[in-house]
């Protein structure tokens, strides 16, 4: 049976599943729409949150980095991890005991303030829809490929199949879905970069093949990484191993994006949310154990992905004639996402360091002399002329390795699994944050549970058609466009939700300065660098990494605006008291 086929069955198959829970679990009721009506076991939830958490950066892109950028691509896996652990750790039991609906609301009563809620609510859409862009970009470079149309009209797909889920089930049928989505994107994973392993290693645990020999070709009896190294070295890259050489990251771009990552992680709103979910501060706790291992499955075996793809990858093109490249490579060819210039004319695909050509690739509609796709890009002037991107390495890997087509279709689920899954949650933020702290909170306090359930729904459906439009004009890849994200809930939400537990003399005058000016200054910085062609001005920290400083900035300017400002009201303090004591929550609080 063909590839096509087998992505057919596969995706057909998950989708029902998919639209039959969240058929079965549609709601009425404000609170099922928002958090599940605070019932859901702790195991499913700990799935959830992973499905939630392990986004399409997390599954498509991430190894794709690592891939790309070697030891300096592990920023990513470190922060996020890290993040995570910080949210466990620190927050969700504190956030799970105040009992909110969203982090607005837990901004907005904390600090006593519409206008902190408002400024929160507005950072939680801003770092929502950076987000939900990188998912639905990698809906529509999952269905580009395997199911044969062109990213936008993937995108479109991945829409309709979000806004039918979202809107009709709110929470509870995202969090059953996301426990279904968890099981289709982890065994698609695990087995794919366990096959890949077994062929190129001999060994079938990724894990333990990254430190194996290969067993066949030119370089049969090196590990690996031995092997990536001197590939690397020969072609003209940075080695695969190398830290802070040259070409690679310097040692404070890799502390601030990892350090940015890990307490934006710790500052998403969608993340926040699921542990609102579970009926106590003790399921908040284990869901939360749940989920760092369902997590720690992915992450240990993407770096293994990673480095096999990048091996397969060379080893099928480079200095191969276009006539009898792989079949991959014309695959993806097509999809628009692989390039190949033949500066010199010789027919041959040369792999070097650098760009091939100015930009991403602009096809002229026309064919070369040998078949491939001619772009009408001005070509640099090193020796690389190939383009990749790298959000395809994952995907693209179970063919690489020449595995079978239902592995291929099987990995294509998990693709969409993983975009779909962190789409729908983030979704929901904005719905909540409209429906419940701008609508019912401050304009509407007489509003029935019908008419904010409309608002609630309308919202999904705008939020879906505004992520549909940032993920057909991308700025970045998906990797970095939510590492945007991570950056802006970093400068944001962070500080004040650190401080709004663990101080009682932090106020409203500070959390609102606090946020406005975290947030403002990195948005600054990531269009100055990012868009408006501005070199990276402050000690060279790129735009991922720039959240660090914001949320340092964020941290200084809530303190120092506190210390001269009125201290909060003692029922405040009072309440800050009994959030520190992580026991004996009941239901979240709708008032």
């Amino acid at each position: 049976m063909s590839i096509l086929a087998w992505t057919y069955i596969m995706v057909i198959i998950t989708f029902g599943l998919y639209l039959f829970i969240a058929w079965r679990s549609r709601v009425k009721e404000t609170k099922g729409f928002y958090i599940a009506g605070a019932s859901v076991p702790p195991l499913a939830n700990g799935m959830a949150t992973a499905a939630d958490w392990m986004s399409a950066a997390s599954f498509i892109s991430m190894a794709g980095l690592i891939s790309f950028m070697g030891y300096s691509g592990a920023v990513y896996l470190m922060g996020w991890t890290g993040g995570y652990v910080l949210l466990a750790l620190l927050l969700a039991p504190y956030l799970r005991k105040f009992g909110k609906f969203t982090v607005p609301d837990f901004v907005g009563d904390r600090y006593y303030s519409s206008t902190a809620r408002v400024v929160a609510l507005i950072c939680a859409i801003f770092v929502s829809l950076t987000y939900v862009a990188g998912q639905m970009r990698g809906v529509g470079i999952v269905f580009s490929r395997f199911l044969e149309v062109d990213v936008n009209t993937g995108v479109v797909i991945g829409m309709a199949i979000v806004f039918f889920y979202a809107s009709l089930g709110g929470m509870k049928g995202i969090t059953y879905t996301q426990v279904a989505q968890y099981c289709v994107l982890i065994v698609a994973f695990i087995i794919c970069a366990a096959a890949i392993s077994l062929k190129i290693t001999g060994n079938p645990v990724p894990q333990l093949g990254f430190g194996s020999t290969i067993i066949e070709g030119e370089s049969a009896g090196k590990y690996i990484l031995q092997a990536l190294d001197g590939i690397h070295k020969d072609l003209g890259f940075s080695e695969y191993t190398s830290a802070f050489g040259p070409g690679d990251m310097s040692m404070l771009s890799v502390i601030c994006i990892t350090l940015a990552l890990m307490v934006g992680t710790a500052g998403l709103p969608h993340v926040i949310i699921r542990f609102y979910t579970v009926p106590s501060v003790k399921a908040a706790r284990l869901s939360a154990g749940y989920a760092l291992f369902f997590i720690a499955l992915l992450y240990t075996t993407a770096p293994t992905l990673a480095a096999f793809a990048r091996y397969s990858m060379i080893d099928s093109v480079n200095n191969t004639s276009y006539a009898e490249a792989p079949s991959w490579f014309k695959n993806w060819e097509q999809t628009g996402l692989v390039a190949w210039y033949d500066k010199d004319g010789d027919g041959i695909i040369r792999y070097r360091d650098g760009a091939p050509f100015q930009g991403p690739p602009q096809f002229s509609g026309e064919v070369g002399e040998y078949g491939q796709r001619l772009v009408t890009n001005s070509p640099t002037d090193n020796e690389n002329e190939l383009y990749i991107d790298r959000d395809i390495i994952v995907l693209a890997s179970p063919e690489m390795a020449n595995l079978s087509p239902w592995i291929i279709g099987l990995m294509a689920a998990g693709g969409l699994a993983a975009a779909l899954s962190t789409a729908s949650g983030l979704l929901i933020v904005i719905s909540s944050s409209v429906s419940h702290d701008l609508y019912y909170r401050i304009i509407n306090r007489q509003a029935s549970e019908k008419q904010r359930m409309l608002v609630g729904r309308v919202m999904v459906g705008i939020g879906v058609l505004m992520a549909g439009y940032l993920g057909i004009n991308p700025p970045g890849f998906v990797a970095q466009v939510v590492a945007f994200a991570f950056g802006l809930a970093a400068s944001s939400f962070f500080p004040v939700i650190i401080l709004g537990i663990f101080t009682k003399w932090v106020n409203r005058e500070g959390a609102i300065a606090g946020m406005i000016s975290g947030i403002g200054f990195t948005m600054f910085y990531i269009l100055q660098t990012r868009f408006m062609g501005v070199d990276p001005w402050f000690f060279g920290i790129t735009a991922e990494g720039i959240g660090t400083i914001g949320m340092l900035i964020n941290f200084a300017v809530t303190m120092s605006v506190s210390k001269f400002t009125k201290a909060p009201p003692p029922e405040i303090q009072e309440l800050v008291e009994s959030v520190r004591t992580p026991r004996g929550a009941g239901t979240a609080i709708d008032h």
